[in-house]
């Protein structure tokens, strides 16, 4: 397979991952999950990033988790795991252990914590590329604390292997310049939820998103109207989109999808200790303000 050929497009949900109350896997309910929003039209997922709290789980649960995620898709769309983490041993196994149940593709935010310079980050994706055979997505994100210039990011793309990125920053800009940089080339993913008709406008092949574990049907009615040239359709999706998005944020996002998709009957456990937990009195009034705000729940 030459990793070349894979191009990643369409709306991706970043899956929110069902654990049990001692924070294993809930692999009955992931395959839920990830049933769930296939017949709702997802277009891949990307697995154990941020939204998936990777990096907040045991690596053995991680194991399970990719090879509990890529055995439910069955194919039918691609998987992509995010294997980062703070030992770099580790996310090296998690590489190789995600090329071996079957990913389509590996991804890692930057080393991190440390105050690292655009050598050493080059290096580290090197590695982290040339451990296996499939592509490399490269995640940036500010919140990781690396600022990943355009200029940088087509660096990264003439490591083999490494093919696309996903752009969770408002820098719009930025990304323009990089589709440019690289000549139409780069695989260019859309991060910020609230923002992807911006950039999908600015060149992005599609979106991996939060919130689309929960309003998937919204979000491809934003892709697929701008992909169809009807941009005042795009912009109402979007807007109804980001009016659940502001709930969503104002009451912690990942805790909050979480509460959103027990309230559909999908139930998916709490968030990683010592992530937000509801009362029952708050659990109700965020389903209140989604309601308010246009959600069925």
């Amino acid at each position: 397979m030459n990793p070349n050929n894979i191009k990643f497009t369409g709306v991706m949900p970043a899956l929110i991952t069902p654990l049990t109350a001692d924070e294993q896997v809930n692999v009955p309910v992931l395959h839920q999950l990830i049933d769930t929003l296939l017949a709702q039209g997802a277009d891949g997922f990307y697995i154990g990033g941020a939204t998936g709290e990777g990096i907040a789980l045991r690596q053995d649960v991680r194991e399970v988790l990719a090879a509990e995620s890529i055995k439910a898709i069955a194919g039918r769309k691609p998987a992509i795991i995010h294997i980062a983490s703070a030992d770099f041993g580790e996310a090296v196994t998690l590489a190789k252990q995600a090329e071996a149940v079957g990913a389509d593709c590996i991804s890692a935010i930057p080393p991190m914590f440390y105050s690292y310079d655009e050598d050493e980050v080059y290096n580290y994706y090197k590695a982290l590329a040339d451990a296996v055979s499939i592509p490399l997505l490269v995640y940036y994100n500010p919140a990781a604390g690396f600022n990943m210039r355009a200029d940088f990011a087509a660096r990264l793309f003439t490591i083999d292997n490494v093919t696309a990125i996903k752009w969770t920053s408002s820098d719009y800009y930025g990304m323009l310049r990089l589709k440019d940089l690289t000549h139409g080339e780069m695989n260019i993913i859309n991060g910020p939820d609230e923002m992807l008709l911006m950039g999908l406008g600015a060149g992005a092949d599609g979106g991996i998103g939060s919130t689309y574990n929960v309003i998937l049907p919204l979000i491809k009615g934003v892709y697929e109207s701008f992909r169809s040239g009807n941009i005042a359709q795009a912009q109402l999706c979007q807007t109804k989109a980001d009016r659940i998005i502001a709930v969503l944020i104002k009451y912690k996002v990942i805790p909050s999808i979480k509460a959103v998709l027990e309230g559909q009957g999908i139930p998916v456990g709490n968030a990683v200790f010592p992530m937000k937990r509801y009362s029952a009195e708050e659990k109700a009034q965020l389903y209140a303000d989604l309601r308010t705000a246009g959600m069925e729940i």
